[in-house]
């Protein structure tokens, strides 16, 4: 089963195993000299094994050339991008149509540049998105409510949850939900603090974990603590990455600290806008419970809750 487009190949992944990204193609975005290996591959292949008359030896010498020289290509121009946090927040400011500037601002910043996502299109419509860092006995009554409403919303997990809650994540793919990437180790210190290489197999890590268990393809990544600098976007996006931020939250992450249900619904209802990003943690109880009433209230409004795309 794959994610949204379904583009890897094993061609990609042999030809790429050097750089360990540019393999994830989910974006439609080129990948270079790696690519055109791939394609070459892909398309000259003969009964005998061997590619357009090359021999097998000869071509994965130049596949590994390849991709070899896609690699130092893409670190030399990474790390000419400034690797300094961005602060940042979704604050309180709002626009005429109660669009929250900061993520609008954002949008125009960076979005098109690395594929990334605080808020999205200017319509009518909300997307939901859960981070899953652990279980806390939610999850499965969460999707009881998306399936009951027929909802269909994003799952970002990490590497031990992927591990660990493995009937969950494969109720989320049967039912038709997006399982995207929330980092194998969530670093607290976000993936600046990493380097690049230790960033790139925070992707590739998981990303092979999810397909080789699950047979699905994640194409969203969520950055642990919203932590980003231009560098960590142009590596996932590099990754075939598409980053989802939000344009809404709130402190419902600590499971000892939960904001009343109607004080939480009243919340999440009165600051609805056009293409919104909302961001809920699973382990919340309060969104356990007020999620159906929310579901509804924003219909009434006249919201659809679309499936990312």
């Amino acid at each position: 089963m794959k994610g949204k487009t379904g583009l890897i190949m094993a061609a990609f992944i042999t030809v790429s195993a050097v750089s360990g990204c540019g393999v994830f193609d989910s974006n439609d975005k080129e990948n270079g000299t790696t690519t055109i290996v791939a394609e070459q591959i892909k398309d000259t292949t003969s009964d005998d094994g061997d590619i357009g008359g090359i021999s097998s030896e000869e071509t994965t010498t130049a596949a590994e050339e390849a991709t070899s020289h896609e690699k130092i290509t893409f670190e030399n121009d990474v790390n000419a991008i400034s690797n300094e946090k961005v602060t940042w927040g979704v604050g309180v400011q709002v626009n005429p149509d109660n669009r929250p500037v900061a993520p609008v601002n954002l949008q125009e910043t960076y979005g098109s540049k690395y594929a990334v996502d605080w808020i999205k299109e200017d319509e009518k419509v909300i997307y939901l998105t859960f981070d899953e860092g652990y279980e806390n006995g939610y999850t499965s009554r969460i999707l009881d409510t998306l399936k009951e409403k027929n909802v269909k919303a994003v799952f970002f997990i990490t590497m031990p949850y992927a591990k660990s809650e493995q009937e969950l994540v494969k109720r989320m793919i049967d039912e038709g939900h997006i399982v995207g990437s929330h980092s194998v180790t969530h670093p607290s210190g976000g993936m600046m603090s990493l380097s690049v290489e230790q960033q790139i197999n925070e992707y590739k890590e998981l990303h092979q974990y999810v397909l080789d268990t699950y047979g699905y393809e994640m194409w969203l990544f969520r950055p642990p603590t919203g932590a980003f600098s231009e560098q960590t976007l142009a590596v996932a996006n590099h990754c075939g990455y598409r980053s989802v931020m939000w344009s809404f939250a709130y402190a419902d992450w600590d499971p000892a600290n939960q904001m009343e249900v109607g004080k939480a619904l009243d919340n999440a209802v009165t600051k609805l806008h056009n293409g919104a990003v909302y961001l809920l943690h699973a382990v919340s109880q309060t969104n356990t419970e007020m999620l159906g009433n929310f579901i509804d209230k924003a219909r009434e409004k006249g919201f659809e809750i679309k499936s990312y795309n």
